[in-house]
């Protein structure tokens, strides 16, 4: 089952590099996106997809889950969600700005 879920890890990293190298922001802030999702993806399967009974349910810790990845991935998650809605936010101003999302327009000239 883990091999199952590096692989679709393996997808959306390239998903998300390839959206990364693309001209549009718009596209960008998406690889960002994808990328986030393929890291929380990484995070929880490299901790182990084991089966148990929550930790506060079981005091005994006998045959419970370790709650210390999926926390790290919920902070990971309103993190990446403020950043994502300060880059929408950036982007739509500088679209605004400059009438473009192309990122080879948004560049300037040589001598600048």
């Amino acid at each position: 089952m883990e091999y199952l879920i590096f692989i679709a890890i393996g997808v959306l990293f390239s998903v998300g590099t390839y959206l990364l190298l693309c001209r549009s922001l718009l596209k960008v802030i998406g690889g960002f996106m994808v990328i986030s999702h393929a890291v929380h993806m990484l995070i929880l399967t490299m901790a182990g997809l084991n089966t148990g009974s929550a930790p506060l349910v079981d005091l005994s810790g006998s045959d419970s889950t370790d709650p210390l990845p999926h926390a790290v991935i919920l902070t990971a998650i309103v993190i990446g969600f403020g950043l994502t809605s300060f880059l929408i936010v950036l982007a739509y101003r500088t679209y605004k700005a400059h009438k473009t999302d192309d990122l080879e327009k948004l560049r300037g000239a040589d001598n600048e």
